[in-house]
Formats: structure tokens, sequence, C-alpha cells
């Protein structure tokens, strides 16, 4: 077992912290484009566990966050539909960079740069634990799923697809 690594705080493990959300640490080897697949193998738990934090924007280019079980990919057209919105797409790179304050593959719905509304697949809530990524590349934290709920202008909604 790989000594347990000391990792610094992060604009998200400190919001976490003045929320008084209880979370446990998972640094990890990061590969690039390896996504959730990589961290899922590398903490020895399902893809379905690991939620993936993505930047997504409006027609108005107004950005907004999803959180989305690893295994699976995001309907926009369902997305949009349910959140009144005429359309949503991924935003590029350095646009969502440039709105949470993270680099793509360390992102996190804690402690962005600008407030975001969050969307959350609703069965993400049914798991007694999540693996989200606590603000950079290669490091996951583990959470109760309804802390989104209590500390992020989180919404529910169906959007998943297989």
């Amino acid at each position: 077992m790989a000594k347990k690594e000391h990792i610094s705080e992060t604009p998200a493990t400190q919001f976490l912290r003045k929320h008084a959300v209880a979370f446990s640490e998972h640094p990890y080897e990061y590969e690039e484009h390896g996504g959730t697949f990589v961290s899922s193998r590398e903490l020895g738990v399902l893809e379905h566990e690991v939620v993936k934090t993505l930047v997504m924007q409006d027609e108005a280019a107004k950005p907004l966050i999803v959180l989305m079980h690893g295994d699976c990919t995001v309907s926009t057209k369902n997305l949009a539909r349910q959140t009144g919105r005429k359309s949503v797409e991924p935003c590029k790179p350095e646009v969502a960079n440039r709105h949470s304050g993270f680099l793509v593959g360390g992102t996190s719905p804690f402690g962005t740069r600008k407030p975001m509304p969050v969307y959350v697949e609703k069965t993400i809530f049914d798991l007694p634990k999540i693996y989200i990524n606590g603000g950079r590349r290669g490091f996951l934290i583990g959470i109760d799923p309804k802390e989104l709920l209590r500390v992020l202008p989180a919404t529910p909604v169906e959007v998943a697809l297989r």
C-alpha cells in the first residue's frame, strides 16, 4: 500500500471545510485523458460511484455545472429541456477553466471562481458515497452525495445516457 500523500488545500477543500462537510482524500496517479475510468481503477471503486464535474453553457453562453456518473454521458437535449434552455453544450476547455478556476481534469463543483447553477443526475443521490474531484488533477474526495444539496445550488435532473 502506498504511503498516504499529503494533499495541499485547494479552493474546493477550503469550501468543504468552511461548510463543515466531512470528506475523505483520495490522491491517485493522474493520466491525461484517462477520465473516470482511470480514477475508479486507481481507487478500486466502481466508475458509477465516481462523479464527473462538467462545465457546460447554454445558448446565451451562460455557464452551468453538470454532475454525472463516471460511466454515463449527459443528454444535452434533455438537460436543456429540463432546465428551460434552448440548448446546452460543453464549454471548450479554456472557457471551462475561466468559469470554474480549475483545470479540466481537476474541476470541482466546490469553490468555483464564479457561482454557477449545478445540475446533478438524480440517481447520484441513491449512492451511499461518491468520489468527486477535489480541485486538482489526480485528487478525488469521498463525500455523502446528500451534502451536494446542502452546500451547492444543486438541482436534481434525469439526463443520463448509458
